[in-house]
């Protein structure tokens, strides 16, 4: 299942803006989110989740930043990646030294 951006970069950074300019004006962040979500054309939901990356990202909710995940998810292919070469290796060697020894017996 991929995602879509129906988003572009622009209009997310324009909304989180909106809701951050605004939210003083509403008796909380719910209220904000639910009052300009539809005048981007998204659903609350997903305009709180942008609000929330952003304060994240900004250092002013606790979580993991969007380069801390890109990072992790950059090492973890890299791990898995280094695994599957390593048991290749190890396959590679077995085999190699099975041959060696046979080469021996048949001298």
């Amino acid at each position: 299942m991929t995602k879509s951006n129906k988003f572009s970069p622009e209009v997310r950074v324009r909304a989180v803006r909106l809701v951050q300019e605004h939210r003083g004006e509403y008796p909380s962040l719910w209220a904000a989110v639910e009052s300009i979500a539809p005048k981007i054309g998204c659903v609350p939901q997903t305009l709180l989740e942008w609000v929330k990356r952003a304060e994240i990202d900004a250092g002013d909710r606790p979580g993991t930043t969007t380069a801390e995940a890109q990072r992790l998810k950059e090492l973890e292919r890299e791990n898995k990646e280094l695994r599957r070469t390593n048991d290749i290796l190890r396959t590679a060697s077995a085999f190699f030294a099975q041959a060696e020894l046979d080469r021996k017996l048949k001298s």
